[in-house]
């Protein structure tokens, strides 16, 4: 699902790129990975002018701040910015649908680097619900609505598809 996060912000940004999947983790993993990755020795590492770069969100900061044309996936403003950017890493350790309020995506109006963080999750918590028996339309209606609202648009069901 971290994979998804990158695949998303590169289809949002409209830049093609050369995917190569990780057949057999975490198990075994490709000379490719240890040698872009060698700590963490994980996916996704996008390699960027010969230079890898690792970590779902630091990449996806990395594409916004990298690529200015397609949408803008982080807000200008510096403190709109660290807000962003701290509530995707809250959302790799919680769920946040109260911080939703009643804005259409967490950047408000659009579509932007935290629904790209938490989009990767909605299809989990939809399988946990099956299992667990847990309505997430039913207890966590603005996330539902969130999320119904982001996978309308191309790049989530892209990445959804791929998974």
């Amino acid at each position: 699902m971290f994979t998804a996060r990158v695949r998303i912000a590169l289809a949002e940004k409209g830049i093609n790129y050369e995917y190569i999947e990780e057949e057999d983790l975490p198990e075994n993993k490709s000379p490719l990975l240890l040698k872009h990755n060698p700590i963490y020795k994980k996916v996704p590492v996008l390699v960027h002018k010969d230079k890898p770069i690792c970590e779902s969100l630091v990449i996806v900061q990395y594409i916004h701040e990298t690529w200015k044309e397609g949408c803008s996936l982080l807000p200008s403003d510096p403190y709109l910015k660290s807000q962003a950017v701290f509530w995707a890493d809250y959302i790799d350790k919680h769920v946040l649908e109260s911080e939703l309020g009643e804005k259409p995506y967490f950047n408000g109006e659009s579509f932007g680097f935290v629904d790209m963080a938490l989009v990767c999750y909605y299809s989990h918590l939809i399988a946990y619900g099956k299992v667990a028996n847990f309505n997430v339309e039913k207890e966590c209606p603005k996330l539902f609505a969130w999320a119904t609202l982001c996978m309308k648009r191309e790049s989530p069901r892209v990445a959804a598809a791929s998974i």
